[in-house]
Parts: structure tokens; sequence; C-alpha cells
């Protein structure tokens, strides 16, 4: 990763456009880059008071709002690393990331202090932070791109999850290629209502203090919401995933797609050839992006004009990532390998997920694809099991494991079923020990400590036995014929 150190993204752009609006949020807030600056550095200083430090792992468990912004920008003026933590997982799963990560300092609201009773000492709420004295020190005005930035969680096949490591270099050239792709205008703003805690959320951050452009925070997704703030504020690009976009022209009606909006960026899972058809009556400038949380956002982009004669590509890689096919069969698929400076080097601590995960520089991404003639990707099976139900990635071998644990199940699997409003949704097929008896009731009870809602199974299949190949593996495809409509 480049060496190279560089003027603080935020400081530099508050020198170089103080008045500019860089934040706009509901409740009628708004910040310039110089406001932005200001109240950063002083959060930054609050927090050297308590002991934050260069390096120090700082926790944030938030839904979206302004301080979540101002304390990201404080953590990088001191130097500490961030970790983002999903407000929707249960307390075991945020207790073990907080452990490997080895957090020093949970940031979070009144509510989900409250909510979640984390088991860690040092805690701090938002309006804590606000009220605490500012330590006599100079804030840094410098960034090193090879330097650690931000920590999030992402579940491996085998549901342990790995912690993904993300320098400043990966988000400045996660930001780079975007705006290589999609362009820039002086009227660009850019409507964040993904969480923060996601990649996809926090990138848009970056993107507004490098290439100075104003986001708009929707602090809690609502459709109705979201479809006024995208006419009153004369939002230009838009971040979504299907479900937002099926929400969005579904309020449109018959009304024309507003000629403000020059890009939708559409990630988190496959399109509906339903809503597609929508798309194209509706002139919709939809850009289609495949990425993970490894490659720092989007690393691969179906640009607008392809969208109709490429039907079901994810598109080229953006510059400068590179992409390829190994191991391919007669057909041309094979597994997608990826590499770029948005791509991060490896897993922290974590020795197996990183020789099985990275060989000379390039990330297996697990999922299995192929190129066409003209050089687009074609993404067959998106890490083969992924599940993902509006936007949130479901890793099937998790809820097993926690089906397993529960006494009476012999077996379990787990596989994604389509639904017209979350994409897909998780539903288990289980095999009980002989002589038992167990109800749906009984078990969803018990998976209520375990997984985050999300992950919960809409359906239970109780079943004699799981079909196996040769090598013992469960035939997941075999199940998914099994599903009702």
């Amino acid at each position: 990763m480049d060496k190279e150190t560089m003027r603080h993204w935020l400081t530099k752009q508050a020198e170089l456009a103080p008045e500019q609006l860089a934040v706009e949020a509901d409740g009628h807030v708004s910040l310039t880059f110089l406001e932005l600056q200001t109240e950063s550095e002083a959060y930054a200083k609050k927090l050297v008071h308590i002991g934050v430090k260069k390096g120090t792992r700082v926790a944030m468990l938030a839904t979206n709002n302004v301080d979540f912004v101002r304390t990201v920008f404080a953590l990088s003026y001191v130097g500490a690393v961030v970790v983002l933590l999903n407000v929707r997982l249960t307390n075991e799963e945020l207790t073990y990331q907080l452990e490997q990560s080895k957090s020093e300092l949970v940031i979070t609201t009144e509510q989900l202090r409250e909510e979640k009773q984390l088991d860690i000492k040092k805690q701090l709420t938002f309006q804590e932070l606000r009220s605490l004295p500012e330590a006599n020190v100079t804030v840094r005005t410098e960034i090193s791109l090879a330097e650690p930035f931000t920590m999030m969680f992402t579940s491996g096949t085998t549901g342990k999850p790995k912690a993904v490591v993300h320098t400043y270099g990966n988000h400045w050239w996660s930001a780079i290629a975007s705006v290589l792709n999609l362009g820039l205008t002086d009227h660009d703003k850019w409507l964040l209502p993904l969480p923060l805690f996601h990649v996809g959320g926090l990138s848009i951050l970056f993107r507004s203090v490098i290439y100075g452009m104003p986001f708009y925070l929707v602090e809690r997704y609502e459709k109705c919401h979201v479809f006024d703030v995208i006419h009153e504020k004369e939002i230009t690009i838009a971040s979504f995933v299907t479900l937002m976009l099926r929400d969005f022209l579904e309020q449109l009606g018959d009304a024309p797609f507003p000629e403000h909006v020059r890009t939708i960026l559409l990630g988190g899972g496959s399109v509906p050839e339903t809503l597609l058809d929508e798309v194209r009556c509706k002139e919709v400038p939809l850009f289609l992006s495949y990425g993970m949380t490894e490659t720092s956002s989007q690393i691969v982009t179906l640009h607008k004009k392809d969208i109709f004669h490429k039907l079901g590509s994810a598109g080229k890689p953006l510059f400068p990532a590179q992409l390829k096919i190994a191991n391919d069969d007669e057909d041309g698929v094979g597994e997608i390998y990826v590499k770029g400076p948005m791509v991060i080097e490896r897993y922290a601590n974590d020795v197996s997920a990183n020789e099985k995960s990275f060989h000379d520089g390039w990330l297996k991404t697990g999922d299995l694809g192929y190129v066409d003639e003209d050089g687009f990707l074609f993404v067959v099976d998106r890490r083969s099991d992924l599940i993902i139900s509006g936007g949130e990635n479901i890793y099937p071998t998790e809820v097993e494991n926690a089906l397993m644990s529960i006494d009476g199940v012999s077996e379990a699997a787990v596989v994604g079923r389509n639904d017209e409003k979350w994409g897909q949704v998780p539903v288990a097929f289980i095999v009980l020990e002989v002589g038992t008896s167990l109800s749906e009731e009984k078990i969803k009870a018990q998976l209520a400590d375990k997984l985050a809602s999300y992950k919960l199974p809409r359906a239970f299949y109780f079943i004699d036995s799981l079909p196996r190949n040769a090598a013992n593996k469960v035939m997941r495809h075999k199940l998914k014929e099994r599903l009702v409509p």
C-alpha cells in the first residue's frame, strides 16, 4: 500500500472551501466544511482528554446521526482506529466483535447503551462526549495512506466473523475510483440513507471531504421521507439497495423521474426483472454495483448506458481495479479474484482466512462468475451461499451453527428464498434427533438471543435427512427446489 502522506482530508477541504456545505441532516441540521472541521477537532481534543491516542481501537455503536460523522473525523484527527458495529447484532455478537477488535472504548447513544448493556468498562454517549473538557493539544494535520483507519466485521463462509481493516489508502482509492466512474458536478449532493456502520454508507463520508461535495444524511430510512428529501433537497446522486429503489418508484407512481437526479447507485444484491422494466420505462439513471466490505465499497460497476444490453451483468472493474476469473470450467465460470489499492491486504488476526483468501496480491472473493467477450463480469452465484436480505448479508453457516446449538436439532441447513420486499429471506431445513419433538415457536425463541432479527429464518421445514453429495456436502440447490414459492 502507498506510503505517501497528505493533508488531512477534512482540514484540506476546509482550507479550500470553508463556506461550502458539507453535510445536511434531518432536523434542519447543516454544517459547512469549516464548521465540520472545527467541531470534529474539538471532539478529538475531548477524546484525548479521556486517554484516546493514536492506535486506540474505539468502537462506534450508533445509527445515523451527525455526531457519528463528527466522531469519525475526530478519531482520525487523533489517529485512533474506528471500529464500526452493526446496531442490529445481538449482545453475544457484539461482545465477540469488541473482544476481537480489542476495542478500549465504545461510543454510543443513550438508548443503545441502555438497550444493549454491553460488558465493557469504558462507554461514552455522544451527550457525554459533548460535555467533556478539551485537552490542550494540537491535533494532527497529516495522514498516511498506509495507516489503518477503520475496522468492521464481515462473516465468512464458516460463520466466524472476520475483521476487515481499511487503511486511509483503501478509502482514498475507493473514492477516486468512484469519481472517475460517475464524474462530479458543481451541483452534486449525495443522498446517504444507508447505515454508516456499513462500508457503503461510510464511504460516502470520505467521498464528501475528498470531492468537496455535500451529502444529506438520512437518520432513519422511511420511504416517504426519502422521497421528499430527494425532491426538496435537489439530490443528484443516491445510494440505494433494491428495496429503496422499489419504494421510490412506487412513490413516484406515474410521475416522471426527477430530472435533477443524475445517478442512482444500486448495491446489495440482484435486481428483479420486473423492477428493471420500471427502470427502463422511467429512464432511471441506474448504475449497478458489485463490491464487498473487503473492497471498501464498489469495485465493479455497470454503467447506466449498459444496463439493458448487458442485462444481468455486474459491469466492469473500476479504475484502478483489476479482475480475473480463476480455475474456470468449460463454460468459463470460475472464482472471481479482484485486486487494487481499494482492496484490503489481509484480515486482522486470522491466519487461516488470510491463507484462503489472499494470493499474490489478489483477493479470492468466493463468488463464481465469468467475463464475456466484451469484458463484462457476470456473477453466477454471490459467494455461493450468501443470502442478501434488504441489503444485509446473511451467511447460512452462522445461522446453521445457532440452530445446531439447540438441544434436539441433529442437522440444519439454511438457504435463501426469494422475497418480493426484501429480495431474499433465510429459511431453515431441520433434521431432529430421533425421539425429539421441537416446535417452530421453541426454536424461534432460542434463536432470538443468538442472532440479529434479520438473520432469523422466516420458515422452517422439518425433514428426515439433508441431501448430500459424494463428498458429504449438503446440496443446497436441492433444498431450494423444495421451497414453496
